[in-house]
């Protein structure tokens, strides 16, 4: 079995990340998104096992000291962390895998797997980034703010990923995530392990 890619995408919030995944999840085969572990509460429409693993802070914490994650970080107050070994176990199975996660764990990524490729999700426009994420009724104006100053944050390191995807249109967005998946499944030593067979038979 040909391991799969393993695909690191990172956006600041409101620039439409999680959609354009959880779209092309659908309409991908073979493409399957990690699910984290959080210290975060489920929001109301959250289910564990599918939009998150909600673990107690203990528990998080004990999973660090086992060298439990690929990547682990504290946002708002709140850790996240990818699972070394359900990540591993998907990309042993041939199946390519998605971390949906920021600048600090796309470099702890990186560093443990240099082999995956990074894309970056970016808003048209600093007036649309906080049109986004005004829309989020659940929201403060307060917390707004601070996800509006954080985002701009995450923008500034833009220029650590291996492409750029800038969702205005979404329709076209999604044409650009997966026109980097599927040439990403046709370059030379991908398709020299899925074709070994074939390739064999052409040269005998």
């Amino acid at each position: 079995m040909t391991p799969g890619t393993l695909y690191i995408v990172a956006a600041p919030s409101g620039a439409g990340k999680t959609s354009l995944v959880k779209r092309l999840i659908e309409t991908t085969p073979s493409v399957a998104v990690s699910i984290s572990h959080t210290t975060r509460p489920p929001r109301p429409s959250e289910r564990e096992g599918e939009h998150y693993y909600f673990t107690s802070p203990v528990a998080f914490a004990a999973m660090i000291a086992e060298n439990a994650f690929l990547e682990h970080a504290q946002v708002f107050g709140n850790r996240y962390g990818t699972s070394r070994t359900a990540v591993q176990a998907q990309l042993a199975s041939g199946q390519d895998v998605i971390l949906e996660i920021d600048w600090q764990g796309a470099r702890q990524v990186r560093e443990l797997l240099p082999d995956s490729l990074s894309i970056f999700i970016l808003p048209p426009s600093r007036e649309a980034l906080r049109q986004r994420l005004a829309s989020r009724s659940q929201d403060s104006v307060e917390v707004i703010e601070q996800r509006m100053a954080a985002a701009l944050d995450e923008l500034s390191h833009y220029t650590e990923f291996d492409y750029l995807v800038i969702n205005d249109d979404f329709a076209t967005a999604l044409n650009a995530l997966r026109a980097i998946l599927i040439a990403q499944r046709q370059c030379r030593n991908v398709q020299m392990e899925r074709q070994r067979e074939l390739l064999q038979r052409l040269l005998s």
